[in-house]
């Protein structure tokens, strides 16, 4: 009997015990700490630094201040992370998960609707000071 069903005994193993699978379509799929994932922007709190796009190793970021543009070609990102950490605001993350495939290679384009803060104007001179002209010093002789 023992060579006639050899797999007996993990049939029955497998017959009592959770599947090992998943149920993916029906069950969200739960990522393990740590897990990488892929970029988000909070465009609101970006400022358009660039300090994104010089830490991406591959150079997947592009930053355009002229078009007021945050684009990403998540083909070419390899998900370190360098450009979360760089952020000065913070309104970059790594959201758990991945990218839905799709049939053509897109880039992701943001616009951003920052202004940069114009500079204060300068504070009006006293009217007693404006009116002096300035005054040579003495030539010494």
């Amino acid at each position: 009997m023992g060579q006639f069903l050899p797999f007996t005994k993990q049939v029955l193993k497998n017959l009592f015990s959770a599947p090992a699978t998943t149920q993916y379509p029906f069950v969200a799929r739960e990522y393990p700490e740590r897990t990488r994932g892929h970029v988000d922007i909070d465009k609101d709190n970006c400022i358009l630094c660039g300090m994104c796009m010089r830490s991406c190793p591959p150079g997947a970021i592009n930053v355009d201040r002229a078009g007021k543009t945050w684009t990403i070609n998540r083909f070419d990102c390899v998900q370190c992370g360098y450009c979360v950490e760089k952020c000065p605001k913070k309104c970059l993350s790594i959201t758990p998960g991945y990218q839905e495939p799709g049939p053509e290679k897109v880039n992701y384009s943001v616009d951003v609707p920052y202004e940069p803060p114009k500079p204060a104007a300068k504070p009006a001179a006293p009217a007693g000071l404006a009116a002096k002209p300035a005054e040579a010093p003495a030539p010494q002789a």
